[in-house]
């Protein structure tokens, strides 16, 4: 989209509104501190934001070209929600189901020692969150390392830093992985297959701070009292078949109807309310669930509108006021002149590389909104790159991602800013290292322009 007739740059309006979302993000960055969720203060900046753009358009007669900014913008965002919700009801009906703990049992009955734990449970986190996203895959496993360690907080720590890394890493090489790839995906830069092309630097961005953590594990079993006994309840096994056919689905529409992705996610989200209806019409009420009168989840018979409300709707709001704040800047001109800086005064590869550790930084959704709305020409080569860095440059610190600040919430006190931040040296050793295998082993896609990888 091209920016306004009004650049605002320089402009008073321009100016306060840098300086809004500067605070608002100042906050964001705090809310483990604050417990203001961060969808608020960039909800509130969003909205200021567009404010003042509107009065300097008003001002000007141009009664239309802000509302039709906004709308464009609303479109981008209402792709992203609709694919988002969708997966985020699949993974909240596996948990329901207990999906989730029954692989945290397994995990914890292993009786694996305290450094085979710590390469399983990151080697895991990296499997799965290409899969089922990286926050939800950091938040599983960090459930069996507090499980596990509990005796051992040195142990603890680190492997929530190895399970942050891993997270991070593994959703880097995939569209489902992380926000950040969903945005490339949707907005047609890279396309599916190609995502895989990651796939090695995300091994080596994860395996290089790993295998140095690992050195500093011990090897001794740890105290766990008795075994635990999951099971998983009953359609749980049809609902990892259904989420599997979703993406399956989401995927043949964008590459073979060429309709947006989120079309075939909402087609799998029917998959799963018709097999929630069968559930639901079919369930009994079992002695073990009367035994546990009360207990919602024991009880109830499965329910996918509960599921669907259970989103995380503080992420998807969060979102919007992201989108909005940042396409505002652009709208005004901001971008434009960042993008003149970075990608013509620096370099595309040189700006790449920035952009992961701006993602340590502010987060790497609005980064990754940012370049998106920059559209800088890039070949297919750089864009990968970027999505790499992005993906895996918030690892640099705990709060660089959201599943280092989900896990920091999770294991309040042990994994901390400054524990992580003793690891940065070997996590910034793996970043490095991932951008010099994906030039060496992806050049052949230096020249291809997006749309014909």
């Amino acid at each position: 989209m091209e920016i306004g007739s009004l650049v605002l740059v320089e402009d008073w309006v321009g100016i306060a509104a840098l300086i809004v979302f500067a605070v608002a993000y100042v906050f964001v960055v705090l809310e483990e501190f604050s417990h203001l969720r961060k969808s608020k203060p960039v909800l509130l900046a969003a909205g200021i934001i567009w404010a003042l753009i509107g009065y300097e358009y008003a001002s000007n007669n141009l009664i239309h070209a802000a509302e039709a900014a906004v709308e464009h913008f609303l479109i981008e965002f209402a792709e992203l929600l609709l694919f988002l919700l969708v997966a985020m009801t699949y993974v909240n009906a596996m948990s329901e189901r207990n999906v989730f703990e029954k692989l945290r049992a397994w995990l914890v009955n292993q009786r694996y020692g305290y450094r085979r734990l710590f390469w399983t449970t990151g080697v895991m986190t990296f499997v799965l969150s290409p899969i089922i996203d990286n926050l939800t895959a950091a938040l599983v496993m960090c459930a069996v390392v507090l499980t596990v360690g509990r005796d051992d907080r040195k142990f603890t720590g680190i492997s929530c830093v190895n399970v942050v890394v891993a997270a991070n890493a593994g959703g880097a090489f995939s569209p489902f992985g992380d926000i950040t790839t969903l945005m490339v995906w949707q907005s047609g830069m890279v396309d599916f297959q190609t995502f895989f092309a990651l796939f090695v630097p995300s091994v080596v961005n994860y395996i290089i701070p790993a295998s140095i953590m690992s050195f500093f594990v011990s090897r001794e079993l740890p105290t766990i009292d008795d075994s635990e006994v999951v099971s998983m309840k009953r359609g749980a096994k049809g609902i990892i078949f259904l989420f599997v056919c979703t993406i399956i689905t989401a995927v043949s529409f964008h590459n073979f109807l060429h309709l947006p992705p989120f079309f075939g996610m909402m087609t799998g989200l029917a998959y799963l309310k018709i097999f929630g209806y069968y559930l639901k019409r079919t369930h009994v009420i079992r002695p073990t669930d009367q035994a546990n009168y009360g207990e919602v989840g024991d009880i109830a018979a499965f329910d996918s509108y509960r599921e669907l409300a259970r989103a995380e709707w503080d992420t998807l709001i969060f979102f919007f006021g992201v989108i909005m704040c940042v396409g505002g800047l652009g709208f005004m001109g901001y971008l434009a002149v960042a993008s003149q800086f970075l990608y013509l005064e620096l370099g595309p590869t040189t700006a790449n590389i920035l952009v992961g550790f701006a993602s340590a930084i502010v987060d790497n959704i609005p980064v990754m909104v940012a370049v998106l709305q920059m559209s800088p020409e890039m070949d297919l080569n750089q864009w990968l790159l970027v999505t790499l860095t992005a993906g895996v440059g918030g690892s640099l610190l705990a709060v660089g991602s959201a599943a280092g600040v989900a896990v920091m919430g999770q294991a309040r006190g042990i994994y901390t800013f400054f524990g992580h931040l003793k690891w940065a040296p070997a996590i910034l050793l793996g970043y490095a290292l991932s951008i010099w295998v994906h030039l060496l082993i992806n050049s052949r896609f230096i020249g291809v322009l997006p749309g014909q990888g």
